[in-house]
């Protein structure tokens, strides 16, 4: 395979060809209602595997089609279209479907919730998309394969993984293996992915790329999310939900033992911002806020989106976590986008090589170890219920932190990085607090004051910013 990722980028690249106009401009309800047949999942049969594959079939944002070869040992053979395999909403559209049409993506299964269940958890479809979901999640945010000039929206490539090797699983395994031949404009790629279902799934990830042009941004491990509005942004008006996102916020975990915490935006417009970092532990896209109550939402249930969280193996040397943040009026698109940028550029003709690991499940997989931010709020400067003396273009900033009880066997204290009168690009910050409280007993401690051993859960930070004279 990764030969034939080699042979690829040497030759000049050659798109895929897409599904008949027809399907392409399904509309949304009637594409959603051609359903796969699930009684037709490879491996339910015979096999009895704790893994199944389902099948999807092209049309709407699906449009190229991919080929799918089942491995069992040393025999490979393609797994061909059948139109039979799936339902349709009429007739009409089911005599219109090619024979040889082929498949847009498949979707794992797994019990996951109990020995007699299929739960689907992984699935792949689009470009080079997945995503998937850890035992309490609802499916959320997506990886990609690459990101190819993200940040450069009108020469932005989405590379397709086109051809896939399905590794039957043995009778009891726990875990699966999948290989994707990528190919794209710029670049070829093999990939391996080794797949562990369970609380949270873990997906390993072998990545050999070649390049045949050097892109302005390479982005690798990406990950792709939506954040419409939260908890300390602004809420649309006519919105009656307090947050909307499938995401809150970007982590980070820098080789030094640095942890940084970045709340997500809907920018008033196009905002790139970078992140630069050594030989990176770990990065993801989060959704820290679990509860039901901060977006009492039935439907949609953010409360269960997964966070995802990357962990890179072997070191990748310096480099920048870059986040796009893409304005948005609905909450049915996907407007961020978080990925490693390689300090070097790329060679074409060279050979790269990352592996790591993609973790999707609770907040909790990053595995910080400190004090961690939950709550983020602007808002003015003045103090409640106060006028304003500190002039109408002053702000307060208000982080709350959740400290991990295991951490408290220790004395810690709460502290504020910025002293006053500190400067930040043109921002001066008039007063800086530290307020450390606890849920229980009903007692306050300021920063700067050790932690009693074993009560606290929380502190906060409050701050006052206004411009520099």
């Amino acid at each position: 395979m990764v030969r034939e990722a080699q042979a690829l980028a040497a030759a000049p690249y050659v798109p895929p060809h897409r599904v008949p106009a027809f399907l392409r401009h399904l509309t949304y309800n009637a594409y959603q209602s051609i359903r796969f047949r699930p009684d037709r999942s490879l491996w339910r049969k015979r096999h009895h595997s704790r893994f199944e594959v389902q099948l999807i079939a092209p049309g709407l944002y699906y449009t190229t089609p991919v080929r799918l070869l089942v491995v069992s040992g040393c025999r490979v053979r393609p797994l061909p279209f059948r139109p039979s395999d799936f339902t349709y909403p009429s007739p009409a559209l089911e005599k219109q479907i090619p024979k040889t049409l082929g498949y847009a993506g498949f979707k794992l299964t797994y019990p996951l919730v109990g020995r007699d269940c299929c739960n689907q958890f992984l699935v792949f479809a689009g470009a080079s998309y997945f995503r998937a979901v850890g035992r309490p999640n609802n499916f959320g945010l997506s990886a990609r394969g690459i990101a190819i000039n993200t940040a450069f929206p009108p020469h932005e490539e989405f590379p397709v993984f086109q051809k896939f090797w399905l590794m039957r699983p043995r009778q009891n395994a726990h875990h699966m293996v999948i290989d994707a031949l990528l190919n794209g404009p710029s670049v070829a790629g093999a990939y391996r992915f080794t797949i562990r279902p369970g609380q949270a799934t873990q997906i390993k990830m072998r990545v050999r790329l070649f390049f045949r042009h050097a892109p302005r941004v390479l982005g690798i491990a990406p990950l792709t999310s939506m954040f419409f509005y939260g908890a300390g942004t602004p809420r649309p008006v006519g919105e009656w939900r307090p947050a909307v996102h499938d995401s809150d916020g970007l982590e980070l975990a820098n080789g030094n033992g640095e942890w940084i915490w970045r709340p997500l935006i809907n920018p008033p417009r196009f905002q790139v911002t970078s992140f630069q970092l050594d030989n990176p532990r770990g990065f993801g896209l989060m959704q820290r806020d679990q509860r039901f109550s901060g977006y009492e939402d039935l439907g949609a249930r953010y409360d269960t989106r997964p966070s995802a969280w990357v962990v890179p193996e072997g070191r990748w040397g310096r480099g920048r976590v870059e986040l796009v943040e893409i304005p948005t009026a609905s909450e049915t698109v996907d407007n961020i986008v978080a990925y490693w940028v390689p300090h070097q550029p790329v060679t074409p003709g060279r050979e790269y090589r990352y592996d790591y690991r993609v973790l999707f499940g609770r907040a909790s997989i990053a595995r910080q170890p400190a004090g961690y931010v939950i709550h983020t709020f602007v808002g003015a400067g003045r103090n409640p219920g106060m006028p304003c003396t500190t002039g109408r273009h002053t702000l307060r900033l208000i982080v709350d932190f959740a400290v991990p009880r295991a951490s408290l066997s220790t004395p810690a204290q709460g502290v504020v990085s910025a002293i006053a009168p500190a400067r930040i690009r043109g921002v001066t910050v008039m007063t800086a607090r530290g307020v450390v409280y606890c849920t229980h007993p009903l007692t306050a401690f300021h920063s700067g004051s050790p932690f009693p051993k074993g009560i606290p859960s929380s502190f906060g930070h409050s701050c006052a910013v206004g411009p520099t004279p």
